[in-house]
């Protein structure tokens, strides 16, 4: 699966990256590709997009 980075980021990686996985979501922070990532269950992670489109 591949980390995807939003299209409104800009050039300074001042951005996360998101990967959607088969039980969920991880987030990471653009600038640290080999660093931690938040996991984030599919319910938990379909509520923070939906209110981000709000």
């Amino acid at each position: 699966m591949t980390w995807r980075k939003s299209s409104r980021s800009n050039q300074t990686n001042a951005c996360v990256e998101v990967r959607l996985t088969a039980t969920g979501a991880r987030v990471r922070d653009a600038k640290n590709a080999t660093g931690p990532a938040l996991a984030f269950p599919a319910t938990r992670f379909a509520a923070f997009r939906d209110a981000l489109k709000r």
